[in-house]
């Protein structure tokens, strides 16, 4: 069996062992004699699933009671919509800061449901840092507050979180979701896109304070209010339900065999120092993002040369490296090293561009 090394920014890697036991048990889950890929969501085996899912996710993650879990369709993209429709019908103000592409999408979406400001932005060098926020610009009776946590395409992250006072923090977290703790606690609603750290893609997460449910908008449909799916349990309408099987089986492997996300913080840390401080010290390669606003998931870097670039990329390819082309719009390469990625696989990828620099300087 031939196994690459993936360094994709999503869909992305999953934990080999979580494949293995999704491969093992898809003709016959547990003695039903049938693959969760075409059990009914009503059945009481899949309801056990789905339930575990979410217990295990509250426990992993620490989620307060006072938070509705809900597992929802449409990516993190229709959050976009979904925050503003849902939380902007106080004073029908928002606040967003733009750190990348998906940051900019959720400000344009949510500028079509009502008076959205852009409390600071990082284009002016290709979002390539996190800016300083100064909260005498915030607004003070803003319905919330939007942030992208961890910058996909761009490779910055939040390392310090905006004070917003009584302002819910409302974060995208599809790229850094159980890749360290986070204290749930200080925000009005997280959301993620499963597909990056968490389960293959179908499946979005919403983490949202119960006191924000209920207030949507009258033009909100049906299947966008959060009220839908926090009376139902997530099972408005037939959720994802192998991704979800999936995402219950990587949260086990998080707490089982890792140990939890402090112990997951400390190997991606392991994993980003190593990446990090070659590129530090290359003479050929180097990275894009100012040091203290770097992602410990994604890691862009370029040569300078797009010639170069391009023949690294695709003689990485040949030699098991794959997915490390940069997104189309910034170019250059890029290593996602989520959770599932092993240190082996960054010691060799390093160890690869050690000797791709010998032969090209």
């Amino acid at each position: 069996m031939k196994r690459v090394y993936n360094f994709s920014a999503g869909p992305s890697i999953l934990p080999e062992a979580v494949l293995r036991r999704a491969a093992d048990e898809m003709l016959d889950y547990q003695g039903s004699g049938q693959s969760v890929m075409e059990m009914s969501h009503r059945s009481k085996v899949y309801g056990a699933i789905i339930e575990s899912a979410e217990s295990l996710l509250r426990e992993v993650m620490g989620i307060p009671d006072n938070y509705k879990v809900l597992f929802l369709q449409g990516g993190a993209s229709s959050q976009f919509a979904m925050v503003p429709m849902n939380l902007m019908t106080g004073s029908g103000k928002a606040d967003y800061v733009l750190t990348g592409q998906w940051a900019t999408k959720a400000y344009k979406e949510a500028a079509r449901y009502g008076d959205v400001k852009v409390v600071a932005s990082s284009k002016d060098k290709t979002f390539s840092y996190i800016p300083k926020l100064d909260p005498a610009t915030f607004t003070p009776d803003a319905d919330y507050f939007h942030i992208c946590m961890n910058n996909t395409i761009y490779g910055t992250k939040y390392h310090t979180l905006p004070d917003t006072g009584k302002v819910p923090l409302v974060a995208d977290i599809s790229s850094c979701i159980l890749s360290e703790p986070i204290d749930v606690s200080k925000f009005g609603v997280l959301y993620a896109g499963a597909q990056k750290n968490m389960a293959p893609a179908g499946l979005t997460v919403v983490i949202i304070r119960e006191d924000l449910i209920g207030h949507a908008m009258e033009i909100t449909p049906t299947m966008f209010n959060y009220q839908t799916h926090a009376d139902n349990g997530s099972m408005f309408n037939t959720p994802p339900c192998y991704t979800i099987y999936i995402a219950k089986l990587v949260l086990e492997w998080l707490k089982n065999d890792i140990g939890g996300l402090e112990e997951m913080k400390k190997i991606n840390e392991k994993k980003a120092a190593l990446l990090y401080n070659f590129l530090d010290s290359s003479k050929l390669f180097k990275g894009t993002v100012v040091p203290e606003d770097r992602s410990l998931m994604n890691v862009p870097f370029i040569t300078g040369n797009e010639e170069l670039d391009a023949k690294f990329v695709k003689e990485a390819a040949a030699a098991d490296f794959v997915n490390l082309k940069g997104h189309r719009s910034v170019g250059g390469m890029r290593a996602s090293i989520y959770n599932a990625m092993p240190m082996e696989g960054v010691e060799k990828l390093v160890a690869f561009m050690e000797q791709f620099e010998k032969e090209n300087l």
